[in-house]
Protein backbone atom coordinates (compact mmCIF):
# COMPACT_ATOMS: atom_id res chain seq x y z
CA UNK A 1 0.00 0.00 0.00
CA UNK A 2 1.28 3.68 -1.31
CA UNK A 3 1.85 5.99 1.96
CA UNK A 4 -0.88 8.27 0.18
CA UNK A 5 -3.26 5.13 -0.08
CA UNK A 6 -2.68 4.94 3.82
CA UNK A 7 -4.31 8.00 4.07
CA UNK A 8 -6.89 8.33 2.06
CA UNK A 9 -8.32 4.58 3.30
CA UNK A 10 -7.41 4.93 6.95
CA UNK A 11 -9.83 3.64 9.46
CA UNK A 12 -8.93 6.37 12.34
CA UNK A 13 -7.60 9.94 11.15
CA UNK A 14 -6.10 12.67 13.03
CA UNK A 15 -6.56 16.55 10.78
CA UNK A 16 -5.03 19.64 12.43
CA UNK A 17 -5.89 22.94 10.78
CA UNK A 18 -4.42 26.14 11.81
CA UNK A 19 -5.63 29.33 12.57
CA UNK A 20 -4.08 31.14 9.05
CA UNK A 21 -6.08 28.59 7.46
CA UNK A 22 -9.70 29.88 9.02
CA UNK A 23 -9.18 33.31 9.59
CA UNK A 24 -9.40 36.27 7.58
CA UNK A 25 -7.47 39.43 7.18
CA UNK A 26 -9.46 40.73 10.22
CA UNK A 27 -8.26 38.12 12.74
CA UNK A 28 -12.61 36.74 12.30
CA UNK A 29 -13.20 33.28 11.18
CA UNK A 30 -13.62 32.91 7.15
CA UNK A 31 -16.83 30.83 7.60
CA UNK A 32 -16.22 29.83 3.23
CA UNK A 33 -12.73 28.17 4.62
CA UNK A 34 -14.41 26.52 7.42
CA UNK A 35 -17.39 25.49 5.72
CA UNK A 36 -15.13 23.93 2.49
CA UNK A 37 -13.11 22.36 5.30
CA UNK A 38 -16.20 20.71 6.62
CA UNK A 39 -17.64 19.72 3.57
CA UNK A 40 -14.27 17.94 2.76
CA UNK A 41 -14.57 16.04 6.72
CA UNK A 42 -17.82 15.18 6.57
CA UNK A 43 -17.56 13.14 2.78
CA UNK A 44 -14.81 11.28 4.47
CA UNK A 45 -16.72 11.06 7.93
CA UNK A 46 -19.88 9.20 5.43
CA UNK A 47 -17.61 7.08 4.15
CA UNK A 48 -16.85 5.38 7.79
CA UNK A 49 -13.56 6.84 8.70
CA UNK A 50 -13.04 7.98 12.50
CA UNK A 51 -12.11 11.26 12.26
CA UNK A 52 -10.55 13.73 15.08
CA UNK A 53 -9.90 17.48 14.07
CA UNK A 54 -8.04 19.68 15.91
CA UNK A 55 -8.67 23.36 15.02
CA UNK A 56 -6.61 26.16 16.29
CA UNK A 57 -8.47 29.51 15.69
CA UNK A 58 -10.17 30.23 19.11
CA UNK A 59 -7.96 32.82 20.11
CA UNK A 60 -7.77 34.43 16.44
CA UNK A 61 -11.40 34.26 16.14
CA UNK A 62 -11.57 36.07 19.53
CA UNK A 63 -9.60 39.00 18.21
CA UNK A 64 -12.45 41.30 16.15
CA UNK A 65 -15.01 41.02 18.64
CA UNK A 66 -12.42 41.74 21.39
CA UNK A 67 -10.96 44.97 19.12
CA UNK A 68 -7.86 43.94 18.80
CA UNK A 69 -5.35 44.88 16.05
CA UNK A 70 -3.09 41.17 16.20
CA UNK A 71 -2.95 38.34 17.90
CA UNK A 72 -2.14 39.21 21.33
CA UNK A 73 1.25 38.25 23.00
CA UNK A 74 0.27 38.69 26.75
CA UNK A 75 -1.08 35.15 28.28
CA UNK A 76 -3.91 36.65 29.86
CA UNK A 77 -5.07 38.96 26.93
CA UNK A 78 -4.74 35.05 25.19
CA UNK A 79 -7.16 33.34 27.82
CA UNK A 80 -9.12 36.13 27.52
CA UNK A 81 -9.30 35.56 23.49
CA UNK A 82 -9.37 32.23 23.41
CA UNK A 83 -12.51 32.44 25.97
CA UNK A 84 -14.73 34.53 23.74
CA UNK A 85 -13.29 33.32 20.76
CA UNK A 86 -13.80 29.22 21.24
CA UNK A 87 -17.35 29.69 21.62
CA UNK A 88 -17.73 31.00 18.11
CA UNK A 89 -15.30 28.68 16.39
CA UNK A 90 -17.22 25.68 18.42
CA UNK A 91 -20.55 27.23 17.10
CA UNK A 92 -19.43 27.57 13.71
CA UNK A 93 -18.48 23.91 13.38
CA UNK A 94 -21.53 22.61 14.89
CA UNK A 95 -23.45 24.49 12.89
CA UNK A 96 -21.50 23.32 9.32
CA UNK A 97 -21.56 19.90 10.35
CA UNK A 98 -25.03 19.57 11.25
CA UNK A 99 -25.83 20.09 7.44
CA UNK A 100 -24.21 16.72 6.90
CA UNK A 101 -25.83 15.35 9.90
CA UNK A 102 -22.12 14.55 11.48
CA UNK A 103 -22.14 15.39 15.61
CA UNK A 104 -19.57 17.45 16.97
CA UNK A 105 -17.82 17.61 20.43
CA UNK A 106 -15.38 19.74 21.65
CA UNK A 107 -12.88 18.42 23.67
CA UNK A 108 -10.54 20.29 25.49
CA UNK A 109 -6.66 19.80 26.78
CA UNK A 110 -3.67 20.72 28.66
CA UNK A 111 -0.66 19.07 28.64
CA UNK A 112 -1.00 18.34 32.26
CA UNK A 113 -4.08 16.54 31.14
CA UNK A 114 -2.73 14.09 29.76
CA UNK A 115 1.03 13.11 31.22
CA UNK A 116 -0.44 12.44 34.70
CA UNK A 117 -1.51 8.86 34.35
CA UNK A 118 -5.12 9.09 35.51
CA UNK A 119 -5.44 11.94 33.40
CA UNK A 120 -3.93 10.40 30.18
CA UNK A 121 -6.55 7.61 30.58
CA UNK A 122 -9.70 9.71 30.97
CA UNK A 123 -8.73 11.57 27.71
CA UNK A 124 -8.23 8.25 25.85
CA UNK A 125 -11.24 6.75 27.08
CA UNK A 126 -13.22 9.92 26.07
CA UNK A 127 -12.00 10.30 22.97
CA UNK A 128 -12.09 6.44 21.80
CA UNK A 129 -15.91 6.76 23.29
CA UNK A 130 -16.57 9.75 21.02
CA UNK A 131 -15.66 8.01 17.57
CA UNK A 132 -17.46 4.54 19.21
CA UNK A 133 -20.95 6.80 18.84
CA UNK A 134 -19.57 8.24 15.42
CA UNK A 135 -19.10 11.68 17.49
CA UNK A 136 -16.50 13.57 15.45
CA UNK A 137 -14.57 15.52 18.04
CA UNK A 138 -13.06 18.95 17.60
CA UNK A 139 -9.97 19.20 20.09
CA UNK A 140 -7.94 22.50 21.07
CA UNK A 141 -5.67 23.64 23.73
CA UNK A 142 -7.11 24.65 26.51
CA UNK A 143 -5.77 28.39 25.69
CA UNK A 144 -8.28 29.79 28.17
CA UNK A 145 -6.61 28.07 31.72
CA UNK A 146 -3.52 26.83 30.28
CA UNK A 147 -0.61 28.24 31.59
CA UNK A 148 2.93 28.36 30.65
CA UNK A 149 4.48 25.75 32.66
CA UNK A 150 1.47 23.32 31.32
CA UNK A 151 1.27 24.07 27.69
CA UNK A 152 1.67 22.00 24.68
CA UNK A 153 2.78 25.26 22.66
CA UNK A 154 1.08 24.50 19.30
CA UNK A 155 -1.28 22.53 17.51
CA UNK A 156 0.64 20.95 15.75
CA UNK A 157 2.50 19.11 18.56
CA UNK A 158 -1.01 18.49 19.79
CA UNK A 159 -2.40 16.61 17.03
CA UNK A 160 0.59 14.25 16.54
CA UNK A 161 -0.03 13.24 20.31
CA UNK A 162 -3.57 12.90 19.71
CA UNK A 163 -2.85 10.90 16.93
CA UNK A 164 -0.60 8.37 18.94
CA UNK A 165 -2.88 8.75 21.62
CA UNK A 166 -6.33 7.29 19.92
CA UNK A 167 -4.19 5.26 17.65
CA UNK A 168 -4.82 6.70 14.41
CA UNK A 169 -3.45 5.36 10.69
CA UNK A 170 -2.85 8.84 9.44
CA UNK A 171 -1.95 12.88 10.18
CA UNK A 172 -2.85 15.25 8.12
CA UNK A 173 -1.43 18.79 9.32
CA UNK A 174 -2.83 21.33 7.31
CA UNK A 175 -1.78 25.01 7.05
CA UNK A 176 -1.59 28.08 4.25
CA UNK A 177 1.59 26.51 2.54
CA UNK A 178 1.15 23.03 0.66
CA UNK A 179 4.29 21.30 1.12
CA UNK A 180 7.92 21.16 2.25
CA UNK A 181 10.01 22.67 -0.15
CA UNK A 182 14.09 22.16 -0.28
CA UNK A 183 14.11 25.92 0.01
CA UNK A 184 11.82 28.71 0.94
CA UNK A 185 8.82 28.16 -1.28
CA UNK A 186 8.62 31.97 -2.50
CA UNK A 187 12.61 31.29 -3.78
CA UNK A 188 13.01 30.45 -7.48
CA UNK A 189 14.56 27.50 -7.55
CA UNK A 190 12.80 25.67 -4.65
CA UNK A 191 11.66 22.31 -5.18
CA UNK A 192 8.28 20.39 -3.20
CA UNK A 193 9.97 17.38 -1.45
CA UNK A 194 6.95 14.40 -2.07
CA UNK A 195 8.01 11.84 0.65
CA UNK A 196 10.44 12.22 3.59
CA UNK A 197 11.32 8.88 4.77
CA UNK A 198 13.59 9.31 7.77
CA UNK A 199 15.87 12.65 9.22
CA UNK A 200 18.27 12.26 6.54
CA UNK A 201 16.15 13.28 4.01
CA UNK A 202 15.69 16.61 5.77
CA UNK A 203 19.56 17.05 6.38
CA UNK A 204 19.98 19.78 3.55
CA UNK A 205 16.54 21.36 3.57
CA UNK A 206 16.23 25.22 4.79
CA UNK A 207 13.34 25.55 7.40
CA UNK A 208 11.25 28.88 7.53
CA UNK A 209 9.54 29.91 10.34
CA UNK A 210 5.87 31.42 10.76
CA UNK A 211 4.78 34.18 8.72
CA UNK A 212 0.94 34.16 10.22
CA UNK A 213 -0.33 37.22 11.84
CA UNK A 214 -2.53 34.59 13.83
CA UNK A 215 -1.03 31.70 14.24
CA UNK A 216 1.89 29.99 16.76
CA UNK A 217 3.33 27.56 14.67
CA UNK A 218 5.23 27.50 10.92
CA UNK A 219 7.44 24.34 9.18
CA UNK A 220 9.69 23.96 12.20
CA UNK A 221 6.36 23.08 14.40
CA UNK A 222 5.38 20.83 11.44
CA UNK A 223 8.05 18.57 10.92
CA UNK A 224 8.69 18.47 14.62
CA UNK A 225 4.66 17.05 14.84
CA UNK A 226 5.68 14.93 11.85
CA UNK A 227 8.99 13.21 13.63
CA UNK A 228 6.34 12.24 16.56
CA UNK A 229 4.06 10.71 15.05
CA UNK A 230 5.90 8.80 12.46
CA UNK A 231 8.10 7.96 15.42
CA UNK A 232 4.74 6.35 16.57
CA UNK A 233 4.30 4.48 13.50
CA UNK A 234 1.49 6.84 11.98
CA UNK A 235 1.59 8.27 8.36
CA UNK A 236 1.79 11.96 8.27
CA UNK A 237 1.07 14.24 5.68
CA UNK A 238 1.58 18.44 5.37
CA UNK A 239 -0.59 20.31 2.01
CA UNK A 240 -2.56 23.29 1.93
CA UNK A 241 -5.88 23.42 3.46
CA UNK A 242 -7.12 24.14 0.34
CA UNK A 243 -6.37 21.02 -1.12
CA UNK A 244 -7.88 18.81 2.06
CA UNK A 245 -9.29 17.03 -0.94
CA UNK A 246 -6.94 16.24 -2.81
CA UNK A 247 -4.89 14.26 0.49
CA UNK A 248 -8.30 12.77 1.22
CA UNK A 249 -8.32 11.11 -2.05
CA UNK A 250 -4.47 10.09 -2.13
CA UNK A 251 -3.45 12.88 -4.40
CA UNK A 252 0.23 13.14 -5.23
CA UNK A 253 -0.07 16.66 -3.42
CA UNK A 254 1.78 17.95 -0.36
CA UNK A 255 4.86 15.84 1.65
CA UNK A 256 4.20 12.37 3.07
CA UNK A 257 6.22 11.25 6.17
CA UNK A 258 6.55 7.81 6.22
CA UNK A 259 6.47 5.70 9.49
CA UNK A 260 10.19 5.11 11.62
CA UNK A 261 8.26 3.66 14.26
CA UNK A 262 5.57 1.18 15.42
CA UNK A 263 1.85 1.86 16.72
CA UNK A 264 1.13 1.73 20.09
CA UNK A 265 -0.21 3.23 23.09
CA UNK A 266 2.71 3.89 25.14
CA UNK A 267 1.95 6.76 27.29
CA UNK A 268 6.12 7.63 27.86
CA UNK A 269 5.65 9.43 23.93
CA UNK A 270 3.41 11.91 25.76
CA UNK A 271 5.87 12.34 28.57
CA UNK A 272 8.80 12.81 26.63
CA UNK A 273 7.30 14.70 23.90
CA UNK A 274 4.13 16.98 26.22
CA UNK A 275 5.80 18.17 29.45
CA UNK A 276 8.40 20.49 30.48
CA UNK A 277 10.63 19.64 33.31
CA UNK A 278 9.80 21.73 36.16
CA UNK A 279 13.69 20.65 37.78
CA UNK A 280 16.08 18.40 37.80
CA UNK A 281 17.70 15.42 39.46
CA UNK A 282 21.25 14.99 39.21
CA UNK A 283 22.26 10.93 39.97
CA UNK A 284 25.41 8.87 40.15
CA UNK A 285 26.84 6.35 37.54
CA UNK A 286 24.89 3.67 39.13
CA UNK A 287 21.75 5.61 38.74
CA UNK A 288 22.67 6.05 34.92
CA UNK A 289 23.72 2.41 34.20
CA UNK A 290 20.77 1.16 36.43
CA UNK A 291 17.99 3.47 34.47
CA UNK A 292 19.33 3.16 31.22
CA UNK A 293 20.26 -0.37 30.72
CA UNK A 294 18.53 -2.13 33.19
CA UNK A 295 15.15 -0.38 32.58
CA UNK A 296 14.59 0.27 36.77
CA UNK A 297 13.17 3.04 38.73
CA UNK A 298 14.85 5.82 40.45
CA UNK A 299 15.24 5.26 44.29
CA UNK A 300 16.85 7.63 46.66
CA UNK A 301 20.00 6.01 47.07
CA UNK A 302 21.20 7.17 43.61
CA UNK A 303 20.42 10.67 43.69
CA UNK A 304 23.15 13.45 44.75
CA UNK A 305 21.20 16.19 43.88
CA UNK A 306 17.82 18.42 43.61
CA UNK A 307 17.25 21.42 41.33
CA UNK A 308 14.05 23.60 41.20
CA UNK A 309 11.36 23.67 42.60
CA UNK A 310 8.14 20.73 41.94
CA UNK A 311 5.69 19.13 43.74
CA UNK A 312 4.56 15.30 44.28
CA UNK A 313 3.73 14.37 40.48
CA UNK A 314 5.78 17.12 38.43
CA UNK A 315 7.63 16.24 35.34
CA UNK A 316 11.54 16.45 36.32
CA UNK A 317 14.63 15.67 33.97
CA UNK A 318 17.09 12.94 35.60
CA UNK A 319 20.86 14.18 34.97
CA UNK A 320 24.21 12.28 34.70
CA UNK A 321 26.67 13.17 37.07
CA UNK A 322 28.17 15.60 34.16
CA UNK A 323 24.38 17.54 33.72
CA UNK A 324 23.50 15.53 30.82
CA UNK A 325 19.86 14.60 30.52
CA UNK A 326 19.34 11.24 30.28
CA UNK A 327 15.53 11.04 31.32
CA UNK A 328 12.33 12.31 32.12
CA UNK A 329 9.67 11.29 34.78
CA UNK A 330 7.17 11.90 37.16
CA UNK A 331 8.53 12.16 40.47
CA UNK A 332 6.91 11.16 43.59
CA UNK A 333 8.09 13.42 45.87
CA UNK A 334 7.96 17.42 45.92
CA UNK A 335 11.43 19.18 45.93
CA UNK A 336 11.20 20.04 49.69
CA UNK A 337 11.29 16.75 50.66
CA UNK A 338 13.88 14.79 48.59
CA UNK A 339 16.84 16.28 50.19
CA UNK A 340 16.79 14.36 53.86
CA UNK A 341 16.01 11.02 51.74
CA UNK A 342 18.82 11.22 49.41
CA UNK A 343 22.25 8.60 49.69
CA UNK A 344 19.67 6.46 51.73
CA UNK A 345 17.72 2.79 50.44
CA UNK A 346 13.94 2.69 50.72
CA UNK A 347 14.30 0.02 53.31
CA UNK A 348 16.29 2.65 55.46
CA UNK A 349 13.02 5.32 54.83
CA UNK A 350 10.57 3.28 55.83
CA UNK A 351 12.36 2.06 58.86
CA UNK A 352 13.01 5.90 60.02
CA UNK A 353 9.99 7.28 58.63
CA UNK A 354 7.33 5.23 58.10
CA UNK A 355 6.24 2.81 55.49
CA UNK A 356 4.53 5.56 53.19
CA UNK A 357 8.17 6.38 52.27
CA UNK A 358 9.24 3.00 50.88
CA UNK A 359 8.94 3.73 47.45
CA UNK A 360 10.27 5.07 44.11
CA UNK A 361 11.68 8.76 43.11
CA UNK A 362 9.98 8.05 39.64
CA UNK A 363 8.74 4.62 39.08
CA UNK A 364 9.64 2.83 35.68
CA UNK A 365 6.43 3.48 34.55
CA UNK A 366 6.57 7.04 34.75
CA UNK A 367 10.39 7.48 33.25
CA UNK A 368 11.04 7.40 29.27
CA UNK A 369 14.80 7.30 29.23
CA UNK A 370 15.76 10.13 26.45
Amino acid sequence: MSPRSVISSARRLVVKVGSSSLTGTDGGIDHARLVALVNALSHQHGRGTQIVLVSSGAIAAGIHPLGLASRPRDLATQQAAASVGQGALLAAYTQSFAIHDVTVGQVLLTADDVTRRTHYANARRTLERLLDLRVLPIVNENDTVATSEIRFGDNDRLAALVAHLIDADALILLSDVDALYDAPPHRAGAHRIPVVRGPEDLAAVEIGRTGSKVGTGGMVTKIEAARIATAAGVTTSITAADRVIEVLRGDDVGTVFLPVGRRGRRRRLWLEHATSARGRLLVDDGAVHALVHRKTSLLPAGITGVEGMFHDGDPVDVCAPDGTVIARGLVNYASNELPALLGHSTKELAKVLGPAYEREVIHRDDLVIL
